[in-house]
């Protein structure tokens, strides 16, 4: 959930928009003015970063959208300096960007804009750092097996909508839990109704039993 948190203190506010190979960075200072400028993504400009930080004479708050994991190191290696982050809601950012501009087109230092806007405003969200936090693993395991589901539900859906219909038709009432895997299996073995053709009767049957009990015995993933 956003807070929305008032602060009036003095300080540096800096706006990051997270890219893959360098990152847009929009500083506002105390007095008012600004400075706009791209970090790459390598060490030398990172410490340079960091260098600057530190010497600012007011306290320094961080806002970033984030974007893929490309904003993990950084945001990592400014935790651990001691600036204090905040984390921008990708779909505050979106609903703010199109109020502020009236237009659904974007760029790296109008995204940068509206995350420096959110950020003076307190809409924003705390950062949690799983490595920190000492549930990294867990997390990168529990996202790849929401990936693996993902693809799994796509695949399926593509049969069940665009293959059987064309191929077998008739096939469709047969898609349970409990044959899924035989049925996949059967599938990869006869894609097409020719090659169900190519069979005499008997050798068909014999084929589709293999393909229900695997020769191993132990059961098979649905893909493999």
């Amino acid at each position: 959930m956003t807070d929305q948190l008032e602060d009036t203190t003095p300080q540096t506010w800096v706006a990051i928009d997270i890219a893959k190979r360098s990152h847009v960075v929009l500083v506002e200072f105390s007095h008012g003015g600004r400075r706009h400028y791209r970090l790459r993504r390598q060490l030398e400009e990172v410490d340079q970063f960091v260098s600057f930080l530190h010497a600012q004479d007011q306290p320094v708050r961080i806002g970033f959208e984030p974007t893929s994991n490309y904003h993990r190191t950084l945001a990592f290696r400014l935790a651990q300096e001691g600036f204090e982050l905040r984390l921008i809601s990708t779909v505050a950012s979106a609903r703010y960007r199109e109020a502020m501009f009236n237009s659904w087109d974007k760029n790296d230092p109008k995204d940068a804009a509206v995350i420096l806007a959110l950020l003076k405003q307190g809409l924003t969200q705390f950062y949690y750092d799983p490595l920190v936090a000492g549930v990294h693993d867990l997390q990168e395991i529990s996202k790849t097996y929401h990936q693996i589901v993902l693809s799994r539900t796509r695949i399926q859906h593509s049969l069940l909508t665009h293959f059987l219909p064309l191929y077998f038709p008739e096939m469709d009432r047969y898609w349970h839990t409990t044959r899924a895997d035989w049925f996949i299996r059967f599938l990869l073995r006869f894609p097409i109704p020719a090659s169900i053709q190519s069979l005499a009767q008997d050798a068909f049957v014999q084929d589709g039993l293999e393909q229900r009990v695997p020769a191993s015995g132990a059961r098979r993933h649905p893909l493999s």
